[in-house]
């Protein structure tokens, strides 16, 4: 049969609908980034509360802090699995309704824990399986896409961080404070049930990658993915309390940890845009490394005062941004399809958030056996170091070679 008879599909009506899908395909990542990191930094600020509530042991309330960690190493593993049976769009709008089950279901008595595995297991699936949608749908735009949701995702943190007590206090407690995110899961929900209908399956399962484990290049992607990890959740952790224990005023303190999470988005914002000028990323994870060891240093050995913290915490804040939009990026500029790329993403998250997990009890451990904040500084300006180097291996310009076929 002659092909040219056939009838062409009219590409002009075509165009606005391709376009129209685009757009929703950008606002269902950004909103899966808004509540990626929310649903856990609205819990730090009420873990007094919930402690006192449920009576919980110190242990306990650390636990709760550090599980949705242990849960993002865990499960990080399993979300390609998941996209390679059902595709990336199912697997993420999946996703969106556990952590929806699971914010509901850690509010209601004696499910806290189950709810956080729950919670922990869906951000997981979010984090990994991203950049395998931005690679495969917007291969020349990685890195503004990246830094976008990336913003989003830390300004919607920060937000969730700094409302979380006075959101207790309107609402009439920690429960319904947290179970009140939900609304935003289920907007994202709302956004992105098109794409688990008309989004491609098959292509998606086709190609499964297997996890990268031998590739020296995945590995320097990898380490740098999980020191960077480290050096954010020891932060998280623990600078309201290094700065209060240096004089600073706990609502100063708390304060200036908002402050390091702004400070974050306008790295997001700017890092895409030195990715596409550079020809490669080393520079700029040189960066990432010098700001957070710089900033680190400069907590412990500046003259203690409210201004030089601020500052100190503000560079500490645009080094660990950049560095998140680094690694992002890296997953897939250092792929060669989608399917490598969340190959990529499960193993670099799996691996980052064990050391993430570890890297606040290694620290306070540090800190109590230490009697100051002196040596625990030190290792993580050691561990900032360490970081550079990983900058420049992962941020040469090459791509981890194709799985070989059979």
């Amino acid at each position: 049969m002659d092909d040219t008879a056939r009838p062409q599909p009219d590409r002009s009506a075509a165009g606005p609908r391709v376009r129209r899908a685009g757009l929703l395909v950008v606002a269902g990542v950004l909103l899966i980034g808004a509540v990626g990191r929310a649903p856990i930094t609205s819990v730090g600020p009420l873990v007094a509360d919930i402690r006192r509530d449920l009576d919980l042991s110190s242990a306990a309330s650390g636990l709760l802090t550090t599980l949705p960690l242990l849960a993002f190493a865990v499960f990080s593993l399993v979300a390609p699995r998941i996209a390679g049976r059902i595709g990336l769009e199912r697997s993420l709008g999946l996703a969106l309704a556990v952590l929806a089950a699971g914010i509901v279901v850690r509010s209601l008595p004696s499910q806290l824990w189950t709810g956080t595995v729950a919670v922990g297991a869906a951000v997981a699936c979010f984090n990994v399986l991203l950049p395998g949608i931005v690679k495969r749908d917007f291969p020349d735009r990685v890195a503004q896409l990246t830094g976008g949701y990336s913003a989003t995702q830390s300004v919607v943190a920060a937000v969730a961080s700094g409302t979380a007590v006075p959101l207790a206090a309107l609402a009439g407690g920690w429960r319904p404070a947290l179970a009140g995110w939900v609304l935003l899961v289920v907007v994202a929900i709302a956004v992105w049930i098109p794409r688990t209908r008309t989004g491609p399956v098959t292509a998606t399962a086709a190609r499964r990658a297997p996890l990268p484990w031998r590739s020296a290049l995945a590995w320097q992607v990898t380490l740098f993915m999980g020191l960077q990890s480290l050096m954010f959740y020891v932060l998280i952790a623990w600078l309201p309390t290094l700065e209060r224990e240096h004089g600073i005023n706990a609502a100063v303190a708390g304060w200036h940890l908002f402050a390091s999470l702004a400070a974050s988005v306008a790295a997001n914002l700017i890092v895409p845009v030195l990715i596409r000028r550079l020809p490669d990323q080393r520079l700029i994870g040189l960066g990432c490394a010098a700001c957070i060891g710089v900033g680190i240093a400069g907590l412990q050995w500046l003259p203690w005062a409210a201004g030089y913290a601020l500052a100190a915490v503000l560079v500490i804040g645009f080094g660990s941004g950049m560095a998140l939009v680094v690694c992002l990026s890296l997953f897939s500029l250092r792929t060669g399809d989608d399917a490598q790329t969340a190959a990529l993403s499960a193993m670099a998250q799996a691996v980052g958030y064990l050391l993430a997990a570890a890297g606040p009890v290694l620290i306070g451990a540090l800190r109590d056996a230490s009697g100051s904040w002196t040596l625990p500084v030190a290792a993580l300006c050691g561990v900032a170091a360490l970081m550079s180097v990983f900058a420049i291996l992962a941020g040469r310009a090459r791509t981890i070679p194709p799985p070989a076929a059979g």
